[in-house]
């Protein structure tokens, strides 16, 4: 009998958490680490969520609460949703997490049988690969492409489905690529479902990111299509818009309160409750009008930023860098700087253990923070099944001005060093 169970071995991770320790042997070299690498934004929450925090703590509302979501937080996201969606949303099927993250995994475990498909973006949140498998299901990954803008249609939906579908994801604005969707484009993509789909499959639809826009843009939401309100599980939180991305406080809207009630038997098994006190704190920020101005300022930060980074990353050989709608990444392009390094010979020169275990994105995004000491994420850290050919970075802007144009002088030197790489891989160490 071994020690570990064998569906262990059929779960994976989120990378952006893996590149912590690499970044702190660096520092405590005495090396400064530019960090891209996580999707936290750089900004304090907003100090009203912060004073009824520590409120709420100061009435001592710090005891066991509704494993459901506390009833004043639940009525908040209910009536902004019903706002904002045009659509009619209760309290009794909305669900608090600790973060946006475990209705990912409770998804797949409630609606999913073993045998059953799962249709999700790659390159997307890695969380939607990883369980899928474990829940013995079915993994259906619908490649996005970049000439499109990183973006999905109907029509490029429409192949992955079939009589086996059970849960479709979709995530917009889009991590890792920052891709955004027009109600029209949602439109097509939900009636290509209503034609193809059984009434029990599920679509989640992943909107964490809704307010962080650029250029004018406009959050849509597929839950607003005629037929799809009945159909969608609709996802947001605090992480993201209010900055908060310890505070792990999400959401989501079930079709029913019978689907609402499993998800709560699943919060009670895994969490039992979410902190009231920072429930109370969440409930205030979508409520009260001082926030809003309070995002508007990070997304105005975010936008500047966006704007240096992708004209930095275009100026330098080998790499092209699409302008993201919205989000706080940008993906670029790097097969070329993969070719002019060498990167992709060396690559097809490695043991066959090790090519499992990496990709020529991996290669120069280890050889990026290593030999020049910033930390970014490759493409397999979106997505593994059938990427192997994709050569591309995902670089978080949820940092300082300063710090990101240096990352793009380091950047520009590292895509030039062809003898730095030479060294690097032959050493033979830090390749995935």
């Amino acid at each position: 009998m071994a020690l570990l169970a064998k569906r262990v071995g059929l779960i994976d991770t989120e990378n952006a958490f893996k590149v912590g320790p690499y970044i702190r042997l660096l520092e405590e070299q005495g090396k400064r680490v530019i960090k891209c690498n996580l999707g936290e934004p750089d900004f304090p929450i907003p100090k009203p969520i912060k004073d009824e925090v520590k409120r709420q703590i100061d009435l001592d509302n710090t005891h066991y609460c509704d494993p459901q979501g506390i009833l004043p937080l639940r009525k908040a996201v209910a009536n902004y949703f019903s706002e904002t969606r045009g659509i009619t949303a209760t309290p009794d099927r909305v669900v608090v997490f600790p973060g946006a993250k475990p209705p990912i995994g409770f998804s797949q475990q409630t609606y999913c049988d073993p045998g059953d498909e799962v249709v999700y973006p790659s390159p997307g949140f890695p969380i939607y690969e990883s369980f899928i498998r474990y829940v013995g299901a079915v993994p259906k990954p619908v490649y996005l492409d970049e000439q499109r803008g990183f973006s999905l249609t109907g029509e490029e939906l429409a192949p992955l489905l079939s009589e086996r579908t059970k849960l479709i994801y979709l995530c917009f604005p889009s991590n890792p690529t920052g891709g955004v969707a027009s109600q029209e484009q949602l439109k097509g993509i939900a009636e290509v479902i209503l034609q193809r789909c059984r009434k029990d499959v599920r679509v989640y639809s992943d909107e964490v990111y809704e307010h962080i826009l650029f250029d004018g843009s406009r959050h849509a939401s597929i839950i607003s299509c005629p037929g799809m309100a009945e159909r969608t599980i609709l996802v947001g939180g605090a992480s993201k818009s209010f900055a908060w991305t310890g505070g792990r406080i999400g959401w989501a809207l079930l079709p029913t309160a019978e689907e609402a009630e499993q998800f709560r038997t699943l919060n009670i098994n895994y969490f039992s409750c979410v902190p009231a006190y920072n429930q109370e704190g969440c409930r205030l920020g979508i409520e009260s009008p001082l926030i809003g101005p309070e995002v508007q300022k990070m997304v105005a930060a975010f936008q500047a930023r966006r704007d240096v980074v992708v004209a930095g990353l275009n100026a330098i050989p080998g790499i092209r860098c699409q302008n993201p709608k919205g989000a706080f990444y940008v993906f670029p392009n790097i097969a070329g700087v993969c070719q002019n390094l060498g990167i992709l010979d060396a690559f097809r020169g490695l043991p066959e253990d090790v090519k499992k275990r990496t990709s020529p994105s991996t290669l120069f995004q280890m050889f990026l923070l290593f030999e020049h000491q910033v930390a970014t994420l490759d493409r397999k850290s979106f997505g593994r099944i059938g990427t192997e050919h994709l050569h591309y970075l995902r670089l978080s802007i949820a940092t300082d001005m300063d710090s990101l144009k240096e990352g793009l002088t380091r950047i520009a030197a590292a895509a030039r060093d062809t003898e730095g790489f030479g060294r690097f891989i032959k050493r033979g160490d830090r390749l995935f």
